[in-house]
């Protein structure tokens, strides 16, 4: 048997899919399961040990105006693989833009198609949402946590440059992310200096700082290269590691490296989750209930403006000492 799974959105949306994938491969230890992405979600996938293939469209915003034939061409080069591939089921994760999902599906011939299951009992997250279309494959239960592994080469390098750049610190490494890509997400920058001020205040401590690569006014993926420079100026002579990342498995791997986490809804955070890490999240103009971290603690704030510029210094911290409390005890960890 031969299953694709089509998933044509962003980064996030990717990773929640990861548990269904699993279990697809567990329920089907001998098919061939592939999945057919976008380019640039596709790196969530590199080293997968639950597919035996990933197919990258490229969609023609990323590609821009100049490439529009040749991602056009590189598209359709995919599409006539998985044809000769002769697919039995395409599934179909997640409902954001089914048509084109669908699309796809029959322009790659699969003979079956499972579609998104539609009327979501309120309240449930994406996750368990997508887990659900395992039913038609004999699989019910509730989604595990999702799971990334990172790439051990860059894992290691990043350690060595930050060890290098603050020495071996004692206490926890904390993950700073500050992009998102929605204006209601983003948190200022001066906030998120008195933070890390105020966290390193309570405790030795060192940071992994992290951002959306690129410039502000990038067409197809504006970026935060200002912003972090912006802060890192703002901290001055402080622990920090400034961790440039213009891979997505360079991300994967910096956040790999982190006990804590604090970031706003988006990629990042779901990556940071899948990499089992606790997460301080900021959340604006989203459904908190549908994509919050999934299968690790974690303290979420959401103001009732809806906009993350309204959580103050002050309810980050305290969002941050509930974390604490929200994690196991060390000797907890090593009894299990």
């Amino acid at each position: 048997m031969k299953i694709l799974i089509i998933r044509r959105d962003n980064i996030g949306d990717l990773v929640l899919t990861l548990p269904l994938i699993r279990a697809i491969r567990q329920r089907f230890p001998d098919a061939w399961v592939g999945a057919l992405v976008n380019t640039y979600n596709a790196p969530v996938l590199e080293g997968n040990p639950w597919l035996d293939a990933v197919y990258a469209y490229e969609k023609f915003k990323h590609a821009g105006p100049a490439s529009f034939l040749a991602a056009a061409k590189r598209n359709l080069n995919v599409v006539m693989t998985l044809r000769a591939k002769s697919v039995d089921y395409a599934v179909l994760a997640g409902s954001g833009f089914l048509q084109r999902a669908l699309r796809l599906a029959r322009l790659c011939g699969a003979r079956h198609i499972v579609p998104v299951e539609f009327g979501s009992p309120e309240g449930l997250h994406e996750a368990q949402d997508v887990f659900r279309l395992g039913r038609a494959f004999g699989i019910e239960g509730t989604a595990p946590a999702a799971s990334l592994q990172a790439d051990a080469a860059l894992a290691l390098n990043i350690s060595d440059r930050l060890r290098q750049k603050l020495g071996n610190a004692h206490g926890p490494t904390i993950g700073i992310h500050i992009s998102a890509r929605k204006p209601s997400q983003r948190w200022p920058v001066e906030r998120f200096a008195a933070l890390m001020r105020a966290l390193k205040g309570e405790g030795p401590a060192r940071f992994l700082l992290f951002w959306s690569p690129g410039a502000a006014d990038h067409r197809q993926h504006p970026g935060d290269d200002d912003k972090a420079e912006e802060l890192l100026r703002a901290l001055g002579d402080f622990p920090v590691f400034a961790c440039e990342t213009r891979r997505l498995t360079e991300l994967v791997a910096g956040l790999s490296l982190c006990d804590r986490v604090v970031c706003s809804d988006g990629g990042a955070m779901h990556i940071a989750a899948a990499l089992g890490k606790p997460i301080l999240c900021f959340f604006g103009n989203s459904p908190a209930a549908r994509f919050h971290p999934w299968g690790v603690p974690y303290v979420l704030l959401q103001p009732p403006s809806r906009e993350v510029r309204d959580i103050s210094v002050e309810q980050a911290v305290e969002g941050f000492e509930r974390l604490r409390t929200l994690m196991p005890r060390p000797e907890a960890q090593a009894s299990s």
